[in-house]
């Protein structure tokens, strides 16, 4: 069995993390992406092999991928760059993972279309292993496995961290959707809503509604029907984004999308080691069932972006020892099981509560 993997986006922020990740756990993952002067150090620093190619041409994509067993992709934009790659992945069987939070890429991931083909060339597509949204995932089926028949799942989490480049495009291309929820199944667009919300440090924090990528995945873990994100932000934060409503169609627009994310190359960098070390990330959780039942979920794990580079080279190691015992669609959770999280260096083991 072909044990080879590509990073691809290996010279992004959270690309060259799992690079280091994977190189101090032995691994040695073939690097690659669009541009081969970012690659060259990359690749030569740690004596890796590279493949410079963009995602344009189908059949020289599916030909660069021939030599590979598994592919962690990590080049955003994801709306437009998972398509293609997963379309790659399912034509030359095989299994594709990425990190992206976006709530459409897990939409047409989690396609009947997709799965079906998937489940027939024997691989897996699973988006989202990193921070987006494996800790979330499994606080989602953990707190569906503690409380029997739950219609209404909420998960939220709070962290100093700054953004990465690429995180920060990934905002500025929601700027122009708003927040979404799912509400008896459906996504749908819908008011900024608030509340505050105890992640484990007996203190309520302001956090507002997001369109995060649980929006999709829970569902497909859980089976819950209404699901909810927050993230802790502080007031202005709050302000901000409800005055942003009134001008979303004009952020929307190309050529102002093109231009904050030109400005956000030019001006962010992703958080120092010693920033990540310094800010963790606090996951919660609630679910309540038609009879009112509720239960909480806490859990605690290394800043958001070291998680986004452990969570794929743990997969990894895993698919190279044991294989993989499911195909098709799969989220985090139900591939790795809800425990996976916490299998993780520096994340607690849950912490269930009933809610008052």
């Amino acid at each position: 069995m072909n044990k080879r993997w590509m990073i691809y986006g290996a010279y992004g922020y959270s690309g060259e993390l799992m690079v280091r990740e994977a190189v101090k756990q032995g691994l040695k993952p073939i690097l690659a992406g669009r541009n081969a002067e970012k690659l060259t150090p990359l690749a030569s620093k740690y004596d890796l092999e590279m493949k410079s190619f963009p995602l344009d041409d189908a059949a020289f994509l599916r030909d660069m991928l021939d030599d590979i067993g598994l592919v962690i992709h990590c080049a955003g934009p994801f709306s437009a760059t998972a398509k293609p790659m997963i379309e790659a992945c399912l034509q030359s069987r095989k299994h594709y993972f990425d990190i992206t939070g976006e709530i459409d890429v897990f939409e047409y991931a989690h396609s009947a279309a997709v799965n079906r083909q998937a489940e027939e060339n024997g691989i897996v597509i699973c988006p989202g292993v990193g921070f987006d949204v494996v800790p979330t995932d499994c606080m989602a089926m953990t707190l569906a496995a503690n409380l029997h028949n739950a219609t209404h799942l909420t998960l939220g989490f709070a962290s100093q961290s700054r953004f990465s480049p690429g995180t920060a495009k990934t905002m500025v291309e929601g700027l122009g959707q708003g927040v979404r929820h799912r509400r008896n199944g459906v996504i749908q667009a819908c008011p900024l809503t608030t509340r505050h919300i105890d992640f484990g440090n007996g203190q309520k924090q302001l956090a507002m509604g997001l369109a995060w990528g649980d929006v999709s995945t829970a569902f497909y873990t859980t089976g819950i029907p209404n699901i909810d994100v927050f993230i802790a932000a502080p007031a202005k934060t709050v302000r901000q984004a409800k005055m942003s409503r009134f001008i979303r169609p004009f952020l929307s627009l190309g050529f102002v999308q093109n231009r904050m994310k030109r400005k956000i190359e030019a001006s962010i960098k992703g958080p120092s080691d010693a920033q990540r070390d310094k800010y963790p990330t606090y996951v919660w959780g609630e679910a309540v069932n038609e009879h009112g039942a509720a239960i909480q979920g806490f859990l605690q794990t290394p800043n958001g972006y070291t998680l986004t580079a452990l969570a794929p080279v743990a997969i990894v190691k895993h698919w190279i020892e044991h294989g993989f015992d499911q195909v098709g669609s799969r989220t985090p959770a139900r591939l790795m099981g809800r425990s996976f999280v916490s299998s993780l260096p520096g994340c607690s083991e849950f912490r269930i509560d009933r809610a008052n």
